[in-house]
């Protein structure tokens, strides 16, 4: 009989295999250390997993590896050896396993499967759903990952899209959450309701900035969650420039998200400095898309038409100098109600339910038109 197949990871966190083209053999993984329960629907608790008290600055490298169940049995025979080397070469590995470990930058952990033929699968999220079925008939399509609908598998319902990582070679990879909130004021509103004293959000904030609580916080030693959620904001580049970065996976797996404190123009452009290792080719090729994006976003109906909150840019390059910006996550992505539309660019008040998307998007193409002009570039 054929053995089954392992792949996982040796000593770091681990994330599902997931599908195989058809006729090929099912792969399966051990475990799951780090999944996550929940997938990006409009939870509070999902966005605030941005501020973890605990950075992971690197994952761990070890290529993957194969083995059967069957380990005692020394026998190899020449149909094991066949399936081993097909199963090392799927694509699906190569870009699931050893592409993919920024998806802990965040709280993404446990919200996707590989899948075959260049695709890969997301938890289901019925809001994400919506905006990406729009967003194939819209201008704004060639600049969000290809949606393929919803599958089931292992009685679980994710969507189906493109894998924007496919076509890279060893990718760096930069996640900015854009906007000037990554909660929707829905959120707000329902955690007013029930201000409840929470210590955990406390212990997030004084690991973050000892500073930051009252006399009175420091008494209870806990916040409510209205006020963690609003100072959250007001530590990164979110409040200053619109955006914030997330995370930084280079092309070797090392991760960085620990750009939580990251706030002036000036820490954003030396980020985007070490991301691009001063290379103009790249920057430019960013600068394009992003300028791209910005043009067609002054012409999207659905752009006009919903408050944009929790979405980030990915900013995807290779050592072949080729780079690409897509938008992606949509879970939190709202419709106005009929006739009302967004200007994304104004301050937010409450009630207005602006997001600031352009405003971010502004200032980033900024940055980097300053720093695609260095002297400091090669």
């Amino acid at each position: 009989s054929i053995p089954a197949v392992i792949i996982t990871d040796v000593g770091g966190p681990e994330e599902e295999a997931g599908a195989v083209p058809p006729g090929s053999l099912p792969v399966r993984k051990l475990s799951s250390s780090s999944a996550s329960s929940t997938g990006f629907s409009s939870s509070w608790e999902e966005s605030e997993e941005d501020i973890s008290s605990d950075p992971e600055r690197t994952l761990d490298q070890t290529p993957v590896f194969l083995q059967t169940l069957d380990q005692q049995k020394p026998r190899v025979s020449k149909s094991w050896r066949k399936i081993k080397n097909m199963v090392h070469w799927s694509p699906f590995v190569m870009s699931f396993k050893k592409k993919y470990p920024w998806i802990q930058l965040a709280g993404h952990a446990g919200s996707f499967k590989a899948a075959a033929n260049g695709r890969i699968l997301k938890k289901h999220c019925e809001s994400e759903q919506r905006c990406l079925d729009r967003l194939m008939n819209d201008v704004l399509k060639p600049y969000v990952p290809a949606y393929h609908g919803d599958v089931v598998k292992d009685g679980e319902r994710y969507n189906q899209m493109e894998d924007l990582l496919a076509e890279f070679d060893s990718p760096c990879v930069m996640d900015c959450k854009m906007g000037v909130r990554t909660y929707l004021e829905e959120e707000l509103i329902k955690a007013r309701k029930k201000p409840s004293l929470r210590k955990d959000m406390y212990q997030k904030m004084i690991e973050v900035d000892p500073d930051a609580p009252t006399e009175e916080e420091n008494v209870l030693r806990a916040v409510t969650k209205p006020r963690y959620m609003q100072w959250r904001e007001t530590i990164s580049s979110t409040a200053t420039l619109g955006f914030r970065i997330e995370g930084i996976k280079k092309e070797d797996g090392t991760v960085n998200r620990d750009f939580k404190k990251t706030r002036t123009k000036e820490q954003v452009m030396e980020a985007f400095s070490e991301f691009t290792r001063g290379n103009r080719n790249i920057l430019n090729s960013y600068l394009n898309r992003l300028k791209g994006i910005r043009a067609t976003l002054e012409t999207s109906p659905f752009f006009k038409c919903h408050e944009v909150i929790g979405s980030s840019l990915l900013f995807i390059h290779d050592k072949q100098e080729q780079a690409k910006v897509w938008m992606i996550d949509f879970g939190k992505t709202t419709p106005l109600p009929e006739g009302q539309v967004l200007q994304h660019n104004v301050p937010w008040v409450e009630g207005n339910r602006e997001d600031g998307y352009l405003w971010g998007l502004d200032n980033l193409i900024q940055i980097l038109t300053e720093l695609s002009q260095s002297e400091d570039l090669h």
